[in-house]
């Protein structure tokens, strides 16, 4: 089973990273209000990174690594860097 690591820009501008199985399903839970507590305050929620791995514990470490760039790093890397 695939898994994802992923980067949402919530509605106050900041960065939320995670990680998932079921990427669809995961951000219509955070759109909806039901997925982290973070982003259940931070709403809404947009989807602007992706990355696919083979493994459940390849993806954790992968969110691990994004988690600690600075906001600056993770904007290059998601696009949004201006």
């Amino acid at each position: 089973m695939k898994s994802y690591v992923y980067v949402l820009r919530c509605g106050d501008g900041s960065l939320y990273t995670g990680w998932t199985n079921d990427l669809d399903r995961r951000i219509r839970m955070h759109q909806d209000g039901h997925g982290a507590k973070y982003t259940r305050a931070h709403l809404p929620v947009e989807l602007v990174y992706t990355e696919e791995f083979d493994t459940k514990e390849a993806a954790m470490a992968r969110e691990y690594e994004i988690k600690q760039l600075t906001r600056e790093q993770k904007l290059k890397l998601t696009g949004l860097y201006v």
